[in-house]
């Protein structure tokens, strides 16, 4: 296992997870990477560790600079298991090394592992003096954990920034001037969607920090190392963060037999007749979390599901249950479905998008089987509120 030099004695010496399919409930088709960095300074620095079963890697590539037991400093932005596994067996190696974290980092990994680690809290504008290079703290709580907190040194204009601008991509590449851009790009709002977007609010005073950086080189906690497109990642995230949306509907739905799926495609061509580009999905056959990448971007969310018994189908009340935990700030919603004898579809739809605060312009509900007639009205209908 090889280091990966990022600068000069600094290194990458992660591990790459290239059979992680599924992260917290989402898709992660292209694997992962758990990235770690190592600095060779008169304060030897490890920077966050990577996932327990994954520890070798991590050591063995530590191995190929220095030897591990010559480590000074392990700095923990994150306790989360995915940066913090390999903790026991890194600090079993390093008996006086010192672990530099958040005060909400010290008691969160207290309770993960129950050790006395030699800690050492910082704080937002504490440095760390490790020689020719100094590490400068910022706290990022909430995004996406208490604890969270970011590391820049300015010296060698490099941003340590957690999980902030990270995908899930398993690469042997480490850089993106070596991967197709527009892939890092699709998962790095992927990785948004899913996981950063409920704390948008506290992204946008990130954000702020950040631009007031003089950055050569982002260095995220999991996939690609930004060297050559900083811009582009920092415009995007500026994008979400501040939850602008674009003339854009994602139309979701479940159907038994067609009703609610017919009516679907009625909203998705009155989308097109009103030069709106459109995402259709039965979710059936997509993932919610591929569903949430489009979602960041929409301005209209629609949702359709005929009634099941008391309720809706079980699939549209995960993805609904799912986009309430995210919470996408100011969308429109337009809810249509179908029904026998009873319109509970409609009430558990609507429950679900007042507790989301999704204003909906729009609600269709057809009993049984939709005729044109009425299929042509709603298209007609729908057309005029948005």
């Amino acid at each position: 296992m090889k280091a990966i030099e990022v600068k000069k004695d600094i290194y990458w010496v992660g591990a790459i997870d290239w059979k992680l399919r599924n992260f917290h409930g989402y898709l992660t088709q292209r694997g992962s990477t758990y990235n770690a960095y190592l600095i060779v300074d008169e304060k030897i620095t490890l920077i966050d560790t990577v996932k327990g079963y994954l520890t070798k890697e991590l050591i063995e590539r530590i191995a190929d600079i220095i030897d591990p037991k010559k480590i000074d400093y392990v700095v923990s932005n994150h306790v989360e298991m995915d940066h913090s596994g390999a903790m026991p067996e890194v600090m079993e190696m390093l008996p006086n090394a010192t672990v530099i974290t958040s005060v909400a980092g010290e008691k969160e990994h207290r309770l993960h592992f129950k050790k006395d680690w030699k800690f050492q809290t910082v704080k937002s504008g504490d440095t760390l003096n490790i020689g020719k290079r100094n590490l400068h703290f910022v706290m990022t709580p909430m995004v996406h954990w208490p604890d969270n907190m970011v590391t820049y040194c300015p010296e060698e204009k490099i941003l340590f920034s957690n999980d902030a601008f990270g995908q899930h991509i398993a690469s042997s590449e480490r850089f993106d001037d070596e991967y197709p851009v527009e892939t890092i790009l699709e998962e790095a709002k992927k990785y948004y969607a899913n996981i950063v977007l409920p704390y948008s609010s506290q992204v946008v005073g990130v954000m702020q920090i950040v631009r007031s950086l003089d950055l050569d080189i982002i260095c995220p906690s999991h996939g690609i190392v930004w060297r050559k497109n900083i811009p582009l990642i920092l415009e995007s995230y500026e994008k979400w963060g501040s939850n602008k949306t674009d003339k854009k509907a994602v139309i979701v739905y479940d159907s038994m037999w067609n009703s609610t799926e017919m009516i679907a495609k009625m909203v998705k061509e009155a989308f097109e007749e009103k030069k709106y580009n459109y995402c259709i999905y039965d979710l059936k056959d997509t993932h919610i979390s591929d569903i949430m990448t489009e979602i960041v971007e929409a301005e209209y969310i629609c949702v359709g599901s005929p009634t099941l018994n008391k309720g809706i189908l079980p699939t549209v009340a995960a993805f609904l249950t799912y986009l309430q935990g995210l919470a996408p700030k100011g969308r429109k919603g337009i809810l249509f479905g179908s029904y026998g004898w009873a319109q509970a579809n409609m009430k558990a739809l609507d429950r679900y998008m007042e507790e989301s605060s999704i204003d909906v312009k729009y609600r269709a509900n057809i009993n049984f089987i939709p005729s044109q007639e009425q299929l042509d009205k709603i298209k007609q209908e729908v057309m005029e509120v948005i």
